[in-house]
């Protein structure tokens, strides 16, 4: 039987780029899961700010973390790629998250080379620990994992304290050490963007698309001409969920009613057939109550 990891792998052997937008809930995860994209991006930035309301600054646990991912890739038919953060502490928690992602069924974990507690890759303040040290954590996460598709995605955030040089260093570095994926985060410009596919030119590259990021969003043409294999839309569902809420909210504030809301509405049946209320109504013509 063919899961989503092999999917995902075989997807990772073809041509042209893998786009994987962001989702966060649950509501973002079915809308999206429904559309046939290659991949999802569980992003720790929403899915931390959906969640506790908070920053994506080291305070969500491993438990509340794999906890969503175990609800969305329970959930999607698409296979989902989770942030994984720092992998919760040391070597033995690294283990331990690689174990419990790939159990909770995500096709790849990123993990990432800040100090703890780590940042959000576009926000400033973030420190990077000892290449040496990241290189045992992908160590531990290649020999942890039970199934060779079950992808480790090495992120460097190198670039914006210690610059592309010492980026691409540890990127070359985090290779050798077995990571599937590389993800050299925040370049600033599309010659730092092309550098980067120049210098991995046969390992998969992530290019992460933040709208008012460190990065320039670029069409899907520049990104594969630059070496990119996949684009990830973390925050950009959200961006507009929370411009639309906001503009709701103030409309009810202004008037006290939503008579003439400016914003378009998504129609309540089709929001009632993508939480799965149809099932319900048929099971309940199945299996009627009786009194």
């Amino acid at each position: 039987m063919t899961t989503q990891r092999d999917l995902f792998n075989q997807r990772l052997s073809k041509p042209g780029l893998i786009v994987a937008p962001g989702v966060y809930e649950m509501v973002s995860l079915r809308l999206a899961d429904r559309m046939n994209f290659d991949a999802l991006y569980m992003t720790g930035y929403g899915t931390v700010a959906s969640l506790l309301g908070l920053p994506d600054a080291g305070i969500a646990t491993y438990t509340e973390m794999v906890g969503r991912v175990t609800a969305m890739a329970g959930m999607a038919k698409t296979p989902l790629i989770a942030d994984g953060d720092t992998g919760y502490g040391g070597l033995l928690n690294v283990r331990h998250t690689i174990r419990g992602y790939e159990a909770a069924g995500a096709v790849a974990i990123q993990l990432e080379d800040q100090e703890f507690p780590k940042k959000c890759g576009h926000t400033p303040g973030r420190r990077v620990i000892p290449m040496e040290d990241m290189v045992r954590k992908i160590e531990v996460a290649v020999a942890s994992r039970a199934d060779p598709n079950f992808k480790i995605i090495a992120r460097t955030d190198a670039r914006t304290t210690l610059g592309l040089d010492e980026a691409l260093r540890r990127g070359e570095a985090y290779a050798r050490a077995g990571a599937d994926i590389l993800f050299i985060e925040s370049p600033e410009t599309q010659e730092e963007m092309q550098r980067i596919g120049k210098t991995f030119p046969d390992h998969p590259l992530i290019a992460n698309m933040v709208e008012k990021g460190r990065t320039p969003v670029l069409s899907k043409v520049e990104l594969e001409q630059l070496g990119y294999k996949i684009a990830i839309f973390p925050v950009t569902a959200l961006l507009a969920s929370v411009q639309t809420m906001s503009k709701v909210y103030e409309h009810f504030k202004d008037s006290g009613s939503s008579i003439n809301n400016p914003v378009d509405l998504y129609d309540f049946g089709d929001l009632s057939k993508l939480m799965g209320f149809e099932d319900v109504w048929e099971f309940e013509k199945r299996f009627v109550e009786t009194k």
